[in-house]
């Protein structure tokens, strides 16, 4: 049999091992640990820098050892942001309320729902090229004569017509929005905005 012989000093280093290597973890405070940058991510707020040079100090790994992991101010950047400039046309999340108004529920939609944008000529002009791109081929031109598409399949309703002529800016929205009767949904097409343009624009077309 083999035998081994321990020293107190011994037991007592091992003890104080095992139990240094148990004990003091808790909190922000998690012992030692192997790339701590990887277990502790810090989500950055996109809209604002981190000035503090001291954040993320004690996990710094960058090739500037005076400041923290987490600072990126940048100061050649006016206007404080981590992102960059958006790209050209991006909508800002937020700007709409996403659109709840049940599918068949068109007199609502046209109690509630009123045109956010003006008849300025911007408006009218960003109408009235998205009215040629997604309606001309049914509406036609004026909104009164069928298009190609309008001539081959009968039903497409006139701007002017009894059922159309006096509904609210709301109904024509919802219409674009989910169609109705043969006319199929848009609202993966155009965004709000556009939907609302091509109403200002639709309405034009019904003093004509």
């Amino acid at each position: 049999m083999r035998k081994y012989n321990f020293s107190l000093s011994g037991v007592i280093l091992l003890t104080g091992l095992i139990v240094g290597g148990c004990t003091g973890a808790g909190g922000n405070d998690q012992g030692t640990e192997y790339a701590p940058n990887m277990y502790h991510s810090v989500a950055y707020e996109p809209l604002i820098q981190i000035t503090d040079e001291s954040a993320g100090m004690w996990v710094n790994s960058s090739e500037n050892p005076a400041v923290g992991e987490y600072y990126s101010s940048n100061p050649n950047n006016p206007y404080g942001m981590n992102m960059r400039e958006p790209v050209a046309n991006t909508v800002r999340r937020g700007d709409f309320i996403p659109y709840r108004i049940p599918k068949d529920s068109f007199e609502l939609a046209e109690r509630i729902l009123s045109n956010p944008f003006d008849s300025t000529a911007a408006v009218v002009k960003s109408g009235k090229e998205l009215y040629l791109k997604f309606c001309l081929h049914c509406h036609g031109i004026d909104g009164q004569t069928p298009g190609k598409v309008g001539e081959r399949f009968a039903g497409v309703v006139s701007y002017t017509s009894a059922a159309v002529i006096n509904k609210g800016e709301g109904h024509l929205f919802h219409v674009i929005t989910f169609g109705k009767g043969r006319m199929g949904p848009h609202a993966s097409q155009l965004s709000v905005k556009e939907r609302w343009e091509i109403v200002r624009y639709v309405q034009i077309l019904q003093q004509q």
